[in-house]
């Protein structure tokens, strides 16, 4: 078997390794960290063609954009088997806007929230609202048109910039507000073929820039899995209160989602609440999911897109740790061109995978930066506290001017809490 992952950057290199441990893949247009033989003995490649001239029996769209443009549409027309929604179910990840008025429609817990293009009305609300607050773009932002911050003058700060057009383009003459919810913020990933789905692995996401959750929001600074604080139980609840009623109210919208369903999640002292819905594979929570998987990706990915899903991904007990290693300027004004040492040798080190997101190479051949976040060091061990030790000893094998990193990725979670964190009897007599 074939398959065609669309992308360029560390989730398209993440799904490209473990569907090679059965089909050979194709990745357009890929980086220079990808291609090469696999220990399956399948092939990496990289194509200069685009998608639609790319001959597979799978194509697997990576990030948001072509999604949202139509892409998945454009390749089923043309009777291809392709893992990722059309453009209609794309708007769950397209408008803020759209996807909180699904889930009001499908009854799904999520934060108080206004959707506004009028300064004086957006002002408003916001002063109505306790804080902390959050202020997101309508449109796409590469996952960094969101603030969450406890300054009213900083929140309205942002919502000028946004609506100016100063922030983020037309993406942005449009904001949701919302109030801030506390809790312990996870992501689910969801397989689904338009009816059934099939939930993966519990992750967890760092989105600040610095230790301890400061600075600005970023793509992703790292991520784990398992989260030793969501058990079973929580993860039951999540599919029967958030992903169950919005595929249901995808379909009774004449959509038919066959893709992954990103959750992301806080949970509160009332039960969990959707904080957003993605409509591709997360970054870098698919650093630490896929690699944990027991199962075929290639024939879970096909199942889903064939309308035909049967199989229950199961995944392996081992734990895993990402850390992104970001280049000079991030996130505000990512400097490109540095020359990145080590890589080699971080990635022979037992149990650890240099995931490249944002490389190429020069005129000379040397490995250079190329964009915001770099690369992802992976690690995969029995404990989380030996995959965060060994993704950190990956991490101090490489070097470039300007290299910054968070140093405190998993280190809250370096033993097993045990239960969850939901008090279930309560959330059921609140229900």
């Amino acid at each position: 078997m074939k398959v065609c992952v669309v992308g360029s950057g560390g989730r398209e290199h993440a799904l490209a390794l473990a569907l090679a441990r059965t089909a050979d893949v194709v990745v357009s247009p890929g980086n220079p960290g990808m291609p090469g033989p696999q220990p399956s003995g399948h092939t990496i490649t990289l194509t200069d063609l685009a998608p639609a001239d790319v001959e597979a029996d799978l194509f697997v769209v990576g990030p948001e954009q072509p999604l949202v443009d139509g892409l998945a549409d454009r390749l089923r027309a043309d009777k291809r088997a392709v893992f990722g929604p059309g453009a209609d179910g794309a708007q769950l990840e397209g408008s803020k806007a759209w996807m909180k008025e699904l889930l009001a429609e499908s009854g799904v817990p999520t934060a108080r929230y206004g959707t506004f293009d009028d300064l004086a009305a957006a002002t408003a609300f916001l002063r109505e609202l306790p804080g902390p607050w959050v202020v997101k773009t309508d449109g796409l932002a590469a996952g960094k048109g969101v603030l969450v911050t406890d300054s009213m003058a900083e929140a309205e700060a942002d919502v000028v910039d946004k609506l100016s057009g100063r922030s983020f383009g037309d993406a942005g003459r449009r904001v949701v507000i919302e109030e801030g919810l506390v809790g312990i913020e996870c992501s689910l990933l969801v397989l689904c073929d338009g009816t059934r789905i099939a939930p993966l692995a519990v992750a967890q996401d760092f989105k600040r820039v610095g230790d301890g959750d400061e600075g600005p929001n970023t793509g992703g600074m790292g991520a784990l899995s398992p989260v030793p604080t969501v058990d079973d139980r929580t993860v039951d609840l999540i599919l029967d209160e958030a992903v169950e009623p919005t595929v249901g109210a995808l379909r009774r919208r004449g959509i038919d989602y066959r893709g992954v369903l990103y959750a992301g999640l806080m949970l509160t002292a009332d039960g969990p609440m959707v904080l957003e819905y993605n409509v591709r594979f997360g970054d870098p929570e698919t650093q630490v999911v896929v690699p944990r998987l027991d199962e075929d990706l290639t024939g879970l990915l096909a199942e889903a897109a064939s309308g035909r899903l049967r199989t229950e991904p199961r995944f392996s007990p081992s734990s895993a740790v990402c850390v992104v290693l970001a280049s000079a300027g991030y996130p505000e004004s990512p400097r490109t061109g540095d020359a990145i040492e080590g890589v080699d040798d971080a990635d022979g080190l037992p149990g650890v995978t240099v995931i490249h997101a944002g490389t190429c190479l020069d005129a000379d051949g040397r490995l250079v930066t190329a964009g915001g976040r770099v690369l992802g060091v992976t690690a995969l061990a029995s404990t989380l506290a030996q995959a965060r030790d060994r993704a950190y000893d990956g991490v101090g094998r490489i070097s470039f001017e300007g290299m910054h990193y968070r140093h405190d990725i998993a280190a809250a979670h370096e033993e097993p809490a045990g239960e969850g964190p939901l008090d279930f009897d309560t959330i059921e007599a609140r229900r």
